[in-house]
């Protein structure tokens, strides 16, 4: 995961949760594209699983974010060529913390497969 270097003047430095620059862990506010700011938290890696993630959640306070707000945090945090997914998993994993949130995934030591081009 890269940090995108306009995206660290969004990044929240002070309050609970609040991180440094450069760390590739956080949560950002950041003025989203279509005039609602967008509340992201980052995170990267995860020990317990034996799986090395990255991870990107995006909400905002009235509806879930857009497949245009959903892109523009993608490039803020991931390079262009670089594919992440959202996933859906079975009903009886689901937490729900938030209902306008939106998650992006990135394994780190594997490739996400790829459908047909035709298809995408």
């Amino acid at each position: 995961m890269r940090i995108h270097a306009s995206a660290e003047k969004w990044r929240v430095m002070f309050g609970p949760g609040s991180t440094v620059p450069g760390e590739d862990f956080g949560w950002f506010l950041i003025p989203g594209p279509c005039g609602i700011d967008l509340k992201v938290i980052i995170s990267s890696g995860d020990a317990e699983s034996g799986v090395d993630w990255e991870h990107v959640s995006v909400s905002t306070k009235k509806r879930c974010p857009n497949w245009q707000e959903m892109c523009f945090v993608k490039e803020l945090f991931w390079d262009a060529e670089d594919a992440v997914m959202q996933l859906h998993p079975p009903r009886s994993q689901w937490i729900n913390n938030h209902p306008y949130c939106l998650h992006m995934w990135r394994p780190t030591k594997a490739e996400i497969p790829m459908p047909p081009l035709v298809a995408v």
